[in-house]
Order: C-alpha cells, then structure tokens, then sequence
C-alpha cells in the first residue's frame, strides 16, 4: 500500500486527523491520498471508557465504524498494527494478523508513505511495581474495558450469593480516569440491586489510593475538592501520599498498610509503548516520540501527535496526555500538513490552549472548570450544568467526525435505547 498521508493510530487526534484532512483534500483525492491505520475496526471515545468497564455504557453501541467514517470523510482506512519503520526509506510495517486459534489470516505487510504521523497513544504506568502486571486491571483500550466490564459483571453475581455480601475494588491513581470510575462503579451497583431481593443486597467498598498529596493532581485545586466532597457523599474511600508497594491477588499493600480487594485497577501514570524506542526516532523517558513545536519528529517526514508524542509546551513543559490537546494537533496539522506539500514548511508553531477540565461523578453530577469564557479566565461550574458540559464534549467529537444532524440522530437514538434498555449493561 502507499499514501502521501498516513496516520497510524485513531483514537481522539489521529482520526479528527483523517478525517479533516480527506475532506480538505476533496472526495477523490482524499481517498487516494490519506490513509488511516488502526488495530480495531471499531473507534471508541477514550474518555468514555470507564463507562464501558463498569457497564453503564455499551461499547457496541457507543462505537463507530472505521470504514463507515472512512466514507463519510473522504479518506481510506485499513487494519494493522506497526511492527518496524524504516525512517529513510519512508517504510513501515504492518505486524501479520491471526485469527483466535492462532492461524495467520493476513501476512505481514508494508506501507510506504510521503509524509507519516504517528498518534498511537499510550498506556499506563506500572512504574516497576511488584505483582502489578499480573494482579491488576488496566483501562488502556476498549478491550481492556470489555474485560473488566465481564469480570465486574460475574464478581456482582458473586458476591450476592456470598456469606460475606461485601465486593472490594481498589483503584490505584486518582486521576480523571480513576475518579470517574470509582463513581460510575457506585452507580452500576445502585442499579444492580434493584433487580435482586432483599437477601441478596450487598455492599460495594471503592478504594482509591494516590501517591500524591490530593486527587486530580493536574486539575485545580477547586476541582479537587469538589469532587473529594462527592466521592466521600457516596461512600467512595481515599487514600492520598500513600505509595503502592506490592500488588497481590487480594489486595494492595501500600505504605499505610495493606488494601484488601476482590479486584484491583491500574490508572496511575501514562507511559507509551516500549516499541516506540525501537523505530529510529527520537524519545524520552516515557516512550514518547519527542518533538520540536511544529509537532515534528527527529526524523523528516514524520510528525507525532497525542499520548505518543513529547511536545514542548508553556514553561518548557510537555504538553499533557489529555484528548483536547490530541484534538487541537488535529487541528493544527492538518493545515500544516498540506503546507508542507506546497513548500511552506515554516508556518507558525502549535499552541495548546487549555479550554478547562471536567470531570463525571456519576448520578448526573460533574465538576470542572472552563477557561476563555465571558466570565472570566477561568470559572467553575459543578453539579447538572457540568454533567451536561461533560456530555457536550462527547458530542462534539462526534459532530466533528459525524456531522452535526449524525450527531443529533445517534444521541436520541442512545437516549431512547437507554430509557427502554436500563443503563446498565450485564451481557
């Protein structure tokens, strides 16, 4: 295969990517010219993905088809995952694809490219903890989701079968991944005991435990606690400078004491792909693909964006691991892309522009700031208004991949599946 534009990863930039760019360049040209590379058939909203672990939200509903989108926007999109780049000759390639019983059902395969982006995003940090790879769950796709999601679904059936009648679940990392889920877990469990009798209530124990001195370390303080008041309303337990030293199959042992749990979830710390240091191109400590501030590599015609890539931002700090800043380079490279074809390769610089942060707290609650309105630089919203705010980002993604009459269609048609479905998934 060969295109002059190829993006390897679709997640929240690489797709908007895709599909701004096979819309710039016109119907024809845009299928022949961008190509889409992804592991999945299936785009699913990362921030989402908490919802889809605790069943709340279902993941064959809430995704969209690559090829459809494909189609809709102008460009190609084909399925692999990269093996080996080859930065001189301007050459990747795509890993061989088996089906479950081990046979190869796609052999190996290259792709050479004009100009090549890189937005495969990254995972989470273990940081070298004990017994972490083996005992805890990780979030870092949908089917890390799905899985947890069926683990969840049979440690309910469990435990209301049980002696004991108490399900524990550790989180480890109070960031917005880890908040989010200890509330949405909290509300899958309110509506799991609807539908059993009396003698089969039983009690869910969230734990969250954070090395640093407060919850969402990379959000105001304001933020914070909001929602450390919200989590303590609903029963949620948090630990904060308190280190995890060793991860067991029942539990956490931390440096204040030991946290037992029936099941335990990674979302500490984000770290890309260890094979990003295997591919010739310059990276940092995290596996990051380092970049000047046009996004660029340390190799010609490669660009990075998102999770993967290392940007120098304000004060000579990277730019954060968060999906506006991923749909911003979308943005960004997409005109710069296109200006380097016709020799402008100068051009001005990427500025990431914080827009605010929120965060969902379950029951339709949120908290979050919003930066660049008219009230001012910066102001605070919480409860229905920002639960609303929260579920408008949602939207706007879709818009921008959809369109907007897409948009509104799909969102009654989920809105209508969830009033006659029930929320909570359990198949």
């Amino acid at each position: 295969m060969h295109a002059d534009f190829v993006i390897v990863g679709g997640g929240a930039g690489g797709l908007l990517l895709a599909a701004r760019l096979g819309r710039k360049l016109g119907r024809r040209q845009g299928r022949r010219r961008v190509l889409l590379l992804d592991r999945t058939p299936i785009h699913i909203w990362k921030p989402s993905l908490h919802e889809i672990a605790a069943g709340t939200l279902d993941a064959h509903q809430e995704g969209l088809s690559y090829p459809m989108l494909a189609r809709r926007n102008s460009f190609r999109f084909s399925l692999g995952d990269m093996a080996g780049l080859d930065v001189d000759g301007k050459r990747l390639t795509l890993a061989e694809m088996r089906d479950p019983d081990g046979k190869v059902i796609v052999p190996e395969r290259a792709v050479t490219f004009e100009r090549l982006v890189l937005a495969t995003g990254s995972g989470s940090n273990l940081f070298g903890t004990p017994g972490a790879a083996e005992h805890a769950r990780l979030l870092e796709d949908t089917d890390d989701a799905r899985d947890f999601q069926k683990r969840l679904t049979t440690a309910f059936m469990a435990t209301a079968f049980s002696d004991e009648r108490v399900l524990r679940i550790a989180i480890v990392g109070a960031g917005a991944t880890g908040v989010e889920l200890a509330a949405e877990l909290l509300e899958a469990h309110d509506a799991f005991q609807e539908a059993l009798a009396h003698d089969q209530q039983f009690r869910l124990e969230v734990t969250i435990v954070e090395m640093a001195p407060r919850i969402l370390g990379g959000l105001p303080e304001r933020v914070a606690n909001q929602a450390m008041t919200a989590l303590a309303h609903k029963g949620v337990r948090v630990m904060t400078d308190t280190k995890v030293e060793r991860v067991r199959a029942d539990g956490l042992d931390t440096s204040q004491g030991a946290v037992p749990a029936d099941l335990i979830v990674w979302a500490a710390g984000v770290k890309a792909d260890e094979r990003n240091t295997s591919f010739g191109l310059k990276t940092g400590k995290l596996n990051q693909f380092v970049t000047d501030d046009r996004l660029r590599t340390s190799a010609p015609g490669v660009w990075a964006m998102g999770d993967c890539a290392e940007t120098p931002g304000a004060n000579g700090r990277p730019i954060p691991a968060r999906a506006q800043a991923a749909a911003q380079q979308a943005d960004y490279l997409a005109d710069a892309l296109l200006a380097d074809v016709q020799g402008r390769a100068g051009g001005r610089s990427f500025v990431y522009r914080d827009r605010g942060s929120l965060v969902a707290l379950g029951d339709d609650e949120a908290a979050g700031s919003l930066m660049g309105g008219l009230l001012g630089d910066r102001f605070f919203i919480e409860g229905l208004t920002a639960r609303w705010a929260y579920m408008s980002l949602h939207l706007d993604h879709h818009r921008r991949i959809l369109g907007p009459v897409r948009t509104a269609v799909l969102a009654l048609a989920r809105l209508v599946h969830n009033r006659i479905s029930g929320r909570l998934k359990l198949h």
